[in-house]
């Protein structure tokens, strides 16, 4: 992986959620002195989702526990949910009940609190890779007002919330289907290669093919149907219902 170089850096805009003003000063300062921008320091849930909808940052550096009735990871559930933003958790506890926690939301990377500024940056530029490689543009999932997707075999997938109908019936899928639908309609139509795919619901470099065919084969049996069309061994698109049909 490339390192970001400072002119890219400069184009990078950094929220800080994090209710001690002092260490949210620290974080911003540390990242200004890397060459990066910073968009705003929040303090609560609510407030870290209002800044993202006003002003869309490239990632979010979220302290986990806020001293607010809901937490860093109920922010960064409806943060990934609505707009796909790379989120960093920060979290002064390292126990394995408070990761499995933030696992659950997908994030970038989890740094324990205090972090070295060599940490922070190498976090940083390893969630902006990664999350470049899925999703090239921030335009392209700024805001998913395209609720719904039609798809062949009655089947209707909510971009917003994850979730798959057939008819008007719900369809219970696992957190490995939610996100096979999700990159593979990110751009309905196009052709979405078997990489990107894995990287995405596995977060690996190197892609596993065993692992992608035996999942989409498991939602084939439970839908009985299959959405997915291989393309020449090139990767894989959803079957989008016609808007002539």
């Amino acid at each position: 992986m490339q390192e970001i170089s400072f002119f890219q850096k400069n184009e990078i805009s950094i929220l800080i959620v994090e209710d001690e003003v002092v260490l949210g000063m620290d974080l911003e300062n540390s990242l200004t002195k890397m060459g990066f921008n910073v968009s705003g320091i929040e303090t609560l849930s609510s407030d870290a989702i209002s800044h993202v909808q006003s002003h869309y940052p490239d990632i979010i550096l979220m302290d986990i526990n806020l001293n607010d009735k809901e937490t860093g990871i109920d922010a960064a559930n409806v943060i990934w949910k609505k707009f796909k933003i790379p989120i960093i958790f920060l979290t002064s506890y390292g126990n394995d009940s408070t990761i499995k926690a933030a696992m659950e939301c997908e994030p970038y990377g989890y740094l324990i609190k205090p972090c070295r500024d060599e940490e922070l940056k190498a976090s940083i530029s390893m969630a902006l890779h990664k999350h470049r490689f899925f999703f090239k543009t921030k335009e392209s999932f700024t805001m998913l007002n395209e609720d719904f997707l039609h798809i062949e075999g009655d089947l209707k997938f909510d971009k917003t919330t994850s979730t798959l109908y057939k008819n008007k019936s719900k369809i219970e899928l696992t957190k490995n289907e939610k996100k096979l639908f999700e990159i593979i309609t990110k751009n309905s139509g196009d052709t979405v290669s078997f990489e990107i795919i894995c990287a995405y619901i596995w977060r690996e470099d190197l892609y596993d093919m065993g692992k992608l065919r035996t999942l989409i084969y498991r939602l084939r049996k439970k839908l009985q149907f299959d959405p997915f069309e291989n393309m020449y061994e090139q990767g894989y698109k959803i079957k989008v219902v016609s808007k002539s049909a």
